[in-house]
């Protein structure tokens, strides 16, 4: 049954039974994300499961992504870790409060383009080594409690049921897609374990998920400035790597959707929803890849599914945590597997001999930092880092001149690429300033002039040619150009009479 769902999203058809099956999928895969980062982060596992469901719900509600999960995450959990065991978790709801205000503050400063400059070979190396980080997080349910790998029936047992689930979420769809394959595979091998009383590990023997609502409840935190210096380096971070890890999601899932969300109007739903979580006893979170690819592939497209994911969520926590209790890890486990393989980019393996080989080293490292440090917002960092360094190095051998003398016997020298701090030396050696004549003309018609190492290269050139007792003139700068060097017209005579009218293109976006 599909019908126009005006109150959360406006003219879109929206598919009910569709939403909801795909929402009470997601709510059960939530519960063991949540307790696991939950323990990362040394709080209680209610603690976890509380901002599941505040992120979830007020996201899924306001953000600029309908169909994106959001709910406590492993990249949050890492960085309060420390805070949680040196000043408390009082100390960590308070940084999350103060996380929200700062990602609220960069929504509403419309800091959401920034993404933009994330190249796509950093976005495949994020995105691959998040597969591999949900993929290694699974083996953890290979092990026992002392962290050695099980062995005999209890392995080959919990080795059948990761089976199952997989096959099942890997067959039903090319059988019938009436029912999402994950919840049918949740509830079948649930099914299984019950009626063949067959003894493998549950979501109970993680932690007891029951509890009530979650309690409204201020940062016990004394209002000073010695505790903003406490929080304030952790909820940077926590609103830094939130941002990133939302809206790299957000790309994903426009890919994948062959839509565009809205990366603004996200990040502040993020900032509200760690706002709030921070005020009712949660650990704060962001945008999750695992469980909104889940929700994805069961072909949910609208909020509804959210909703329906944190409002079940809720539901379990209070009166249904027996049954979920009891929901075999090996389910769960093999949901998990299977997000992980759809996670990866198995394309970008394709394109190894046809992609720049600067453009493989960066998603090749991206990768390694994602999975081996799950520091995922240094991963992009040094991925955008290494792609601007790799791009000013390549434009830096783009800038050529074209020499010619006309029939006065002035010497033309037409510039061709960026002239800017990279490319100055080249720039510099294009000059034969012994051997040219008294009047240099260089025309900038097809050039640029960048930054202020450009205005003093082109001081640099100007001197050589004054010292030599000849005159240079520069020719077709475009506005923004002349104006970097208007503290330089002592030293250059600049011709302006020819120059076009340039039209800057101004992004507003």
């Amino acid at each position: 049954m599909k019908k126009y769902l005006n109150l959360f999203d406006f003219r879109q058809l929206v598919d009910y039974k569709t939403e909801i099956l795909s929402g009470l999928t997601v709510a059960m895969a939530l519960i063991p994300e949540a307790v696991a980062f939950a323990f990362i982060a040394g709080l209680s596992p209610l603690t976890g499961l509380y901002a599941a469901f505040m992120m979830g719900l007020v996201t899924s509600i306001l953000g600029g992504r309908p169909g994106m999960i959001s709910g406590a995450t492993g990249a949050v959990a890492v960085v309060i870790v420390t805070l949680a065991a040196t000043h408390g978790v009082e100390y960590v709801f308070a940084a999350v409060v103060l996380a929200g205000i700062l990602q609220v503050a960069a929504g509403t400063l419309r800091l959401g383009k920034l993404m933009r400059l994330v190249p796509h070979p950093v976005i495949f190396g994020f995105v691959n080594g998040l597969a591999i980080i949900i993929f290694m997080s699974q083996l953890d349910q290979f092990k026992d409690n002392s962290g050695n790998w099980l062995t005999g029936s209890t392995m080959y047992i919990l080795l059948a049921l990761v089976g199952l689930t997989m096959l099942i979420i890997w067959g039903l769809p090319k059988l019938t897609k009436v029912v999402p394959a994950s919840l049918t595979a949740i509830l079948v091998v649930f099914g299984l374990v019950t009626f063949l009383n067959i003894d493998t590990k549950t979501v109970g023997d993680m932690a007891a998920i029951k509890g009530g609502f979650p309690p409204f409840h201020l940062p016990a935190v004394p209002l000073t400035f010695e505790t903003l210096q406490i929080i304030f380096p952790y909820a940077a971070i926590v609103a830094g790597v939130g941002l990133i890890e939302s809206l790299l999601t957000l790309n994903i899932i426009d890919e994948i959707t062959e839509t565009r969300g809205r990366g603004n109007k996200e990040a502040v739903a993020q900032g509200i929803a760690n706002m709030l979580s921070g005020v009712f006893s949660g650990m704060g979170g962001c945008a999750m890849i695992g469980q909104s690819l889940i929700n994805i592939s069961s072909g949910a497209r609208a909020r509804l599914s959210g909703i329906v994911a944190s409002v079940m969520l809720l539901v379990f926590i209070m009166f249904g945590s027996s049954l979920i209790e009891q929901v075999p890890m090996a389910a769960l486990t093999g949901l998990m597997i299977m997000v992980s393989i759809g996670t990866f980019e198995w394309a970008s393996l394709k394109t190894w001999n046809k992609m720049p080989k600067s453009d493989v080293f960066l998603m090749v490292l991206v990768t390694l930092v994602t999975a081996f440090l799950h520091n995922l917002a240094l991963a992009v960092l040094v991925g955008v880092i290494l792609a601007a360094l790799f791009f000013a190095w390549d434009n830096a051998k783009r800038i050529r001149a074209r020499k010619y003398v006309d029939e006065n016997g002035v010497k033309h020298y037409e510039m061709f690429g960026p002239l800017f701090f990279a490319s100055t030396t080249a720039f510099a050696e294009k000059f034969d300033v012994a051997n040219d004549p008294e009047e240099v003309i260089l025309d900038f018609a097809e050039s640029r002039v960048v930054d202020m190492s450009a205005i003093e290269a082109l001081n640099k050139i100007t001197e050589r040619y004054q010292k030599a007792g000849k005159k240079i003139h520069l020719k077709h700068l475009s506005p923004d150009c002349r104006k970097l060097l208007e503290n330089a017209d002592t030293l250059i005579d600049i011709n302006v009479i020819e120059d076009p009218n340039y039209k800057l293109a101004v992004d507003k976006i």
